[in-house]
């Protein structure tokens, strides 16, 4: 395998999976090494709801993220989340759909179809897909997610053209699946200004990954059921120090999948939103303890994507990034 493992390395890209676990010394804008992400906040009304639960509990949220797409929020809804969003200097990134999973097809729906569900289905849903992040970026959204390869090459043109605010971020989803640090690069090179990797991925292949790219990865430390349940929270303090810069996304095990949510489900995804800002504060804990020294952003950093809601001043210069975090008392050395 020597030759294949060279021709990788000729390419910029690692011959293995570092079994050593190399730290990071890659950084967010602001010199940080963690982010937290809120992901599933359906609404405005679950929106308000995990921004006072953080507040509450004290947990810093840089970003919420939301599934069912600007495509089901009315535009004062859209107006809502993007408003309080900028007012508490949150990133708000929404969906972009539809996509063949909801669309009239059948093979998304056909045994083997699962990876079928969150592409792009034919011209028509392209252009659907791109008017939907157009909708959502004239509500003052300035982050969006992708799955769709077709989509994101083609929003990054329009963002470069002009036809998207240029400030506009595109995170993609843990649903595109690419797994490799070569496919993870392509889909940087294509655009993407964030990148949620799958949720199994070992501390070593999180680290080939982060040698090959230099955007920031989105990982849940705790998955959603759908995306395998796993609940990584010992492990946080490794994912710190090894793919930094990284947005730490707490997920919920044994949770309802709400999608496509709505004012029927209003109840469930407060309620979801709320534990899962309880589940950021257990995994901060755990930071705090095992990794003392590792350094989050503070509030509204630089190269966060805040909602500018049409009419919105500029916004303020952005602070300093968040100190190390002091050690617990009685705990053990970072990284232990």
């Amino acid at each position: 395998m020597r030759q294949t493992r060279d021709f990788l390395r000729s390419l910029g890209l690692p011959g293995a999976d570092p079994s050593d676990l190399p730290s990071s010394g890659k950084r967010f804008p602001d010199g940080a090494q963690y982010r937290v992400e809120i992901p599933s906040v359906e609404g405005p009304e679950a929106l308000a709801a995990v921004l006072a639960e953080a507040d509450r509990r004290g947990v810093p949220v840089h970003r919420v993220s939301q599934g069912s797409g600007g495509l089901l929020l009315t535009a004062g809804e859209l107006a809502a989340m993007a408003a309080a969003g900028a007012a508490a200097d949150v990133e708000v990134s929404l969906f972009a759909r539809p996509l063949a999973g909801w669309d009239t097809g059948a093979a998304a729906l056909a045994p083997g179809g699962a990876g079928l569900a969150t592409q792009a289905r034919g011209t028509e849903q392209l252009v659907h897909v791109l008017e939907d992040i157009r909708r959502a970026t004239e509500a003052g959204i300035r982050s969006v997610l992708v799955t769709d390869i077709g989509v994101l090459s083609v929003a990054g043109r329009m963002r470069t053209a002009g036809e998207l605010p240029p400030e506009l971020i595109f995170k993609v989803s843990v649903q595109m699946g690419c797994a490799n640090p070569a496919s993870i690069r392509l889909v940087e090179q294509l655009g993407a200004d964030t990148y949620n990797v799958p949720t199994d991925l070992s501390l070593a292949q999180l680290a080939a990954v982060r040698a090959a790219v230099d955007i920031p990865i989105d990982l849940y430390v705790e998955a959603p059921d759908d995306l395998g349940g796993f609940v990584r929270h010992f492990e946080i303090a490794e994912i710190v120090r090894v793919a930094a810069p990284v947005y730490l996304k707490f997920g919920l095990r044994n949770a309802p999948n709400i999608y496509p949510s709505g004012t029927h489900l209003t109840a469930t995804a407060v309620a979801l939103g709320r534990e899962r800002v309880r589940r950021a504060e257990i995994g901060l804990e755990l930071l705090r303890r095992y990794y003392p020294d590792a350094v989050g952003s503070g509030r509204r950093p630089a190269g966060l994507a805040v909602p500018a809601p049409p009419g919105d001043a500029p916004a303020s210069p952005a602070p300093p990034a968040t100190p190390p975090v002091a050690a617990v008392e009685g705990a053990p050395g970072a990284l232990s």
